[in-house]
């Protein structure tokens, strides 16, 4: 059995264990397994406006999945994506409502007031790790509220509300096209701006110098500054980069899915799932994108749940993060399989 069919199998073997515990789980609890998961199946592939529906979901998992896997790879654990994230989603928001202009400079405007917002939020931790050596899990979990407490008096000072206004149709990811192509889902261009970040994100870390000297950070900061690299200034570029994929993932729900941005009375959850898409895909670009995939498809397709099979939405959580837990267990199914494979190589 060769490495390229051990690596389909993990994936595979892990989503299967995960639907049969939680089938157990189910049945255990007195509710039908298969009805479950025929209304699963129909969140998600029901009709097109579910599908609309899930790729959307897919667009901001994408982009916060890639800010934790590009921080990881170069040996950093960015726990603030959810921060940079909400300060990312007021930007582009603000920047929406605030300015008119044509559509050709107003969207990339947006955008790059995003991206910026979430770089600002993430060079913080990046300096305070690379010159004073701080944790920077500790610093990125306290600037995950700071983000959130700063961002709802912002919105209230500059809207004297609890909300923004809608932004201007000339700063919107919307598009009628895709749209009606999905039943009237609310499926944007934002899922397009997120696959182009895997590829950059790939061309990064792939074929650029940058990009080899932060991954030789990442596997030893020690060896890098032997052979002459600038740590310091390779943890801050690494933060920087990782914030703005984040604060894009924030442009998303204020150009995409929401067209403002309204007081949060707690936290998204999209920046801290972003850590298990992250791990899921193994911190590669191509695989952030199955990861993504699977936990957006599963976070929108369990609502169909509890109204199609009447499973509340606490056993649909135990379902959703069973199937998790068993995909970032593939190790150990990697494991199993290796000896499995010697044991029949050696008869």
């Amino acid at each position: 059995m060769s490495n390229r069919v051990i690596n389909l199998l993990v994936p595979i073997i892990s989503i299967i264990l995960g639907l049969l515990v939680g089938a157990i789980v189910m049945v255990a609890s007195g509710y039908d397994p298969v009805k479950g998961y025929i209304a699963l199946f129909n969140g998600i592939f029901g009709n097109v406006y579910a599908m609309g529906e899930t790729v959307r979901q897919i667009s901001p998992y994408l982009l916060a999945g890639l800010a934790v896997a590009f921080a990881f790879r170069s040996g950093l654990f960015n726990i603030g994506v959810e921060g940079q994230l909400i300060v990312g989603w007021f930007a582009a928001a603000y920047v929406g409502v605030a300015f008119e202009l044509p559509k050709m400079i107003h969207l990339p405007l947006a955008l790059i007031a995003a991206a910026v917002a979430g770089a600002l939020w993430g060079l913080v931790p990046g300096i305070l790790k690379a010159t004073l050596r701080v944790h920077e899990v500790i610093v990125t979990i306290m600037m995950n509220y700071i983000a959130l407490h700063v961002v709802n008096a912002l919105i209230k000072a500059v809207s004297g509300s609890y909300k923004t206004d809608k932004i201007h149709p000339t700063a919107s990811l919307r598009s009628e096209f895709l749209s009606n192509l999905t039943n009237f889902s609310t499926l944007h261009y934002g899922i397009f701006i997120a696959l182009a970040m895997v590829a950059v994100t790939w061309f990064i870390l792939e074929k650029t110098k940058t990009g080899y000297e932060l991954k030789s950070v990442g596997f030893n900061d020690h060896a890098s500054k032997y052979a002459g690299m600038n740590v310091n200034k390779n943890i801050v570029l690494s933060m920087v980069i990782s914030g703005a994929f984040a604060g894009l993932a924030g442009a998303m729900e204020a150009l995409g899915t929401f067209g403002y941005m309204a007081n949060l009375s707690g936290f998204t959850g999209i920046g801290f799932d972003g850590i298990a898409v992250a791990l899921l895909g193994a911190n590669t670009p191509l695989g952030v994108v199955f990861g993504a995939t699977l936990f957006g498809s599963l976070k929108y397709g369990s609502g169909n749940m509890p109204n199609a099979a009447g499973i509340p939405l606490e056993i649909v959580s135990i379902v959703i993060a069973l199937i998790i837990f068993f995909v970032a267990s593939g190790y150990i199914i990697r494991v199993a399989l290796g000896r499995l494979n010697k044991k029949k190589e050696a008869k």
